[in-house]
């Protein structure tokens, strides 16, 4: 059956007798390399890899919505869910005390959002996920990104032990069309998970519970046609989250 947003569930597409489901964000490092691009002052740097370096040692000491910030990641448009090229990018909470830190931090919690709200769809359908691991640069460079996603999504984040997982997939591939013997033994003795996992922050996972509730909101409000409603209470919500986490 299909999926209601989610684009690419084909039988076969990775694993023979199983439909592979797929589905994606139009833009999370490309999102966070923007502002660094754009953005971000020299006091936190002078090249790029400074500024993230610095960026991300001032967000780890940061509570959840103790900004006051809350974004919709939508800066290259939605892809899953809403599936429209034309939706923008939005930043909610600004004020003369934001730092370029908390934009940040509030762009990784938007994507975050985004990753949550694909995984609830896909689970909705009678899709149940057990299991999360992350692959490629953001998962291996960024822990502090890695601990905002468990805290989000509210399952441990494990990653790939491969920093080429594409090239591995391509791989394995091309080893199951040169007649290799067993797929699931090959899959067993090529990949494998690091011993780093992620674990939920119970205290940080109830504090986004209700951002990513406000979050919901203001997706549904500028994402979708049927969305009736107020927006008053977002603003001054973030304002008295701010506070009891400052």
């Amino acid at each position: 059956a299909d999926i209601p947003g989610v684009c690419g569930i084909v039988n076969g597409s990775v694993l023979p007798g199983f439909f592979g489901i797929e589905a994606g964000q139009s833009a999370v490092g490309d999102l966070f390399l923007w502002l660094v691009n754009h953005l971000v002052p020299e006091g936190y740097g002078a090249t790029t890899g400074e500024k993230f370096a610095a960026m991300e040692k001032a967000l780890s000491a940061q509570k959840p919505g103790a900004s006051g910030l809350l974004a919709l990641d939508w800066n290259n448009g939605n892809r899953t869910v809403l599936v429209d090229a034309r939706l923008t990018g939005l930043l909610l909470g600004q004020t003369l005390h934001t730092e370029a830190h908390e934009i940040y931090r509030a762009y990784i919690e938007a994507t975050a959002f985004g990753a949550l709200t694909i995984i609830r769809r896909v689970e909705e359908h009678g899709v149940k996920i057990d299991e999360i691991i992350n692959t490629g640069g953001l998962s291996i460079k960024n822990a502090a990104l890695m601990q905002i996603y468990a805290d989000v999504i509210g399952k441990p984040m494990k990653v790939s032990q491969s920093e080429q997982t594409c090239a591995l997939g391509a791989a394995i591939f091309g080893a199951a069309a040169a007649g290799v013997d067993s797929i699931g033994a090959l899959q067993a003795r090529v990949t494998a998970v690091r011993e780093k996992v992620y674990h939920p922050d119970p205290e940080n996972a109830a504090v986004y519970q209700e951002l990513y509730a406000l979050y919901r909101t203001l997706h549904d409000a500028f994402g979708t046609r049927e969305w009736s409603g107020n927006l008053h209470h977002v603003m001054k919500r973030l304002l008295e989250i701010r506070a009891g986490q400052g």
